[in-house]
């Protein structure tokens, strides 16, 4: 017999991995504009976060991540928020 596990095992890994996909659906990868087309709710933190990047240029190529290091945001807290905002 082989060393790979059991079918039910798999199964569940993969359940967990699609689960917390679900949970955090915006990602520090993601572009400002790909997340206020998907979740226009997030719009209000972005202003929260007093964020003037909403309507320029940066927001059609920059992610997240570039954005919140540039203002020094905490990118955990503001992911956190996006997401609760994108529910």
């Amino acid at each position: 017999m082989g060393s790979s596990p059991a079918p039910g095992i798999k199964f569940m890994k993969k359940i967990k991995k699609q689960q917390k996909s679900k949970r955090q659906k915006i990602t520090k990868e993601m572009g400002i504009s790909e997340i206020l087309q998907k979740y226009p709710k997030a719009f209000e933190v972005f202003l929260k976060y007093n964020l003037p990047c909403i309507g320029c240029a940066a927001a059609h190529f920059e992610n997240i991540e570039a954005i919140a290091k540039e203002f020094n945001i905490d990118i955990e807290k503001l992911l956190k928020d996006l997401n609760e905002a994108a529910r």
